[in-house]
């Protein structure tokens, strides 16, 4: 299927590794210029050159995105590199397990801003170029928002708050006909997830226990499957779907876990 992004201008934050990355190289594929935004230059460098050796087209700018100005900063360099914006992904964040019971008004509010107000900040600068062309913005979320944890109020919270931005800025952007759309992940395999899994003690035994509870082939959800979701909801073949919450997990958020 050919979803027409040759040469559209996509920000991806957080496009260096993961999930980011792997919607980057998808991008880069269907002929869209990702433009990645992240902290880590090496990080940056090395997916731009993978993009690069693979015959696609990127550029970067670092940017800590807890600082708006940063923020603004990077907008500004991809509108003067490009001369505009197409689309948005908000996919930085990290499950940094700010709990109820181990965190304090600080931490709790460090999570929502490392996890929340960057999607924010970024939508409000990209938002005049989105308004020329009739842009895309995708937020990226957690099945946190929707079936809790534990021990990670923090970003249990920023992901509900996603969640509502969504809908909130699907409404708000109708009169320009800006589609507004969040692909939720479950259990997905990245570097981040593997740091996590190999934290405990028995590391495969644990992986095994949360693989053979996904539904759909009791596997990991791969960064390509949430790319390529990623990918069409910013390219005109859903041009009829907004304000949805699509769940890319293998039906493991929504169905019976017995099965």
């Amino acid at each position: 299927m050919d979803l027409k992004l040759e040469n559209k201008i996509i920000l991806v934050t957080g496009g260096s590794s993961g999930i980011g990355r792997g919607i980057c190289n998808t991008l880069a594929k269907e002929g869209a210029i990702p433009f990645l935004i992240g902290r880590n230059e090496q990080n940056l460098a090395a997916a731009v050159s993978e993009i690069k050796e693979n015959g696609g087209r990127a550029k970067y700018a670092i940017a800590e995105l807890v600082d708006p100005e940063q923020c603004k900063n990077a907008v500004d360099k991809c509108i003067s590199e490009f001369g505009t914006i197409h689309g948005l992904v908000n996919n930085a964040g990290v499950n940094d397990s700010i709990g109820l019971e181990n965190g304090n008004h600080d931490d709790f509010m460090r999570s929502i801003s490392r996890n929340l107000t960057h999607y924010y900040m970024m939508a409000h600068y990209a938002l005049p170029d989105l308004k020329k062309n009739k842009g895309s913005i995708v937020n990226i979320g957690s099945k946190t928002s929707v079936t809790g944890q534990g021990g990670t109020s923090g970003y249990a919270a920023a992901n509900g708050g996603r969640n509502a931005l969504t809908r909130e800025w699907a409404v708000e952007l109708l009169p320009y006909s800006i589609r507004v759309n969040a692909v939720i992940v479950a259990e997905c395999y990245t570097p981040l997830y593997e740091r996590w899994i190999n934290s405990f003690p028995n590391p495969q035994e644990r992986l095994n226990a949360i693989t053979e509870k996904i539904p759909l082939e009791n596997r990991m959800t791969t960064t390509t499957e949430i790319a390529d979701m990623v990918s069409f909801l910013l390219s005109e073949k859903s041009s009829h779907t907004t304000g949805q919450l699509i769940f890319v997990d293998g039906g493991y958020t929504h169905l019976d876990r017995s099965l």
